[in-house]
């Protein structure tokens, strides 16, 4: 990783000032019926200027049809996957749809806070950084299985990329969506977290860290990360460190408002798009 600190990534002239200080919160949703209704409005009551791109990901328990249900609402996507693909993939098919300067990862399982979006957000709308992820309270009563398999892939991931960070599993990242669709994406599942950091680092961006709030939920209330995603993140993070760079990187998009509709191979059954 290059010593140098990155030049902040900066708007294109042709971007669309309609979406200029917007950010996209990316939602995977995978049976959180219960959940989504506390969701929504937690997100939508954060006082940030936003959309919102939901993306079911194979849903059986009653979430697909809460969210047919919904009106039409500006600023808010839903897509629907044609099966479980994985968290990754759900990330990668919702990016398709992005029109945000910004782009936020928001897990659906009311473990984080929508009202940390103004602190995650405003290193970017500073120009300090293009990346920045939230760092959950340091406590082992989140899980010791979870605390620690987190502790080891921060040190393995400072270890091998010198990245300096406290919480690389964490799931608030955000991101500069022009800087974020330069990179192509391969994940299916949660090794989203150690492929975009991996990739990240290796592009020599400097990641910020900002405090978050953090509520934990355990495997029996519904927490989907299982032990063989821990072994694939060690395994992605060790795989990124040495493939070569052009197997990963994409062209400098010319226009840095248009989604990319190229990144989302996974068959989709259902999109509702804003009315606006």
């Amino acid at each position: 990783m290059s010593a140098t600190a990155p030049i902040v990534a900066q708007p294109t002239p042709a971007t669309d000032t309609r979406w200029k200080g917007y950010v996209s919160v990316i939602v995977p949703v995978y049976n959180e019926a219960a959940h989504l209704d506390e969701l929504l409005q937690a997100i939508q009551a954060s006082p940030v200027k936003k959309e919102i791109i939901l993306v079911d990901d194979g849903s059986t328990d009653g979430t697909r049809e809460r969210l047919q249900a919904l009106p039409p609402m500006d600023d808010v996507t839903v897509v629907f996957h044609e099966k479980n693909c994985g968290k990754g993939a759900a990330i990668r098919t919702a990016l398709a749809h992005a029109r945000g300067e910004y782009v936020l990862i928001q897990d659906s399982d009311l473990e984080y806070d929508p009202q940390d979006y103004p602190g995650l957000l405003r290193p970017l709308e500073q120009g300090k950084a293009n990346v920045v992820y939230g760092v959950r309270p340091d406590r082992p009563e989140r899980g010791l299985r979870f605390f620690l398999g987190a502790k080891l892939l921060t040190h393995l991931t400072n270890l091998l990329y010198g990245a300096g960070i406290h919480d690389e599993a964490t799931c608030y990242k955000v991101f500069r969506r022009s800087l974020l669709s330069q990179v192509q994406l391969e994940c299916h599942r949660f090794e989203f977290c150690p492929e975009v950091t991996a990739k990240l680092c290796r592009m020599g961006e400097k990641i910020e860290e900002v405090p978050i709030s953090y509520q934990p939920r355990s495997a029996v209330e519904g927490k989907k990360i299982r032990h063989a995603d821990g072994w694939m993140a060690i395994w992605t993070l060790i795989r990124y460190r040495f493939l070569p760079r052009a197997r990963w990187m994409k062209p400098k998009p010319e226009l840095a408002s248009a989604p990319d509709h190229s990144d989302a191979p996974f068959a989709v059954s259902f999109v509702r798009l804003p009315p606006s």
